[in-house]
């Protein structure tokens, strides 16, 4: 399960550098879909990894709610940030029309899974 969550962080870390879309848009779905989690888990868990500084007020309040996993958070965020780096590396090699359509693209299979969900 820990290898899971470090290439959940890893490819979410990956689009965000590559496309420049925050990791919650590809993590707090994965978490939902893949792991399972209910939506307030998902969404304080991301919240949670990526807290310094982002989100730590939010983050704070899931938490007092019970609704971080602590450890995934962490996990996740290790693989993110080398995702990121990974995914920043390769944006600097393609052309900016074929990331604008990678762009759109990922953005549309979230917004279809998410509104065709019936979850």
């Amino acid at each position: 399960m820990i290898l899971s969550y470090l290439l959940l962080g890893i490819f979410a870390g990956t689009l965000s550098g590559l496309i420049g879309i925050g990791g919650g848009v590809v993590i707090t779905p994965a978490l939902i879909f893949l792991f399972h989690f209910s939506q307030h888990q998902a969404q304080g868990t991301t919240l949670a990894l990526l807290v310094p500084p982002i989100g730590i007020l939010a983050a704070w309040t899931y938490w007092q709610h019970g609704y971080i996993d602590v450890k995934v958070s962490t996990i996740i965020c290790i693989g993110f940030l080398f995702g990121g780096l990974l995914g920043a590396k390769v944006a600097n090699y393609l052309p900016n029309y074929l990331l604008q359509k990678i762009f759109g693209f990922a953005l549309l299979l979230i917004s279809l899974k998410m509104i065709l969900s019936k979850q």
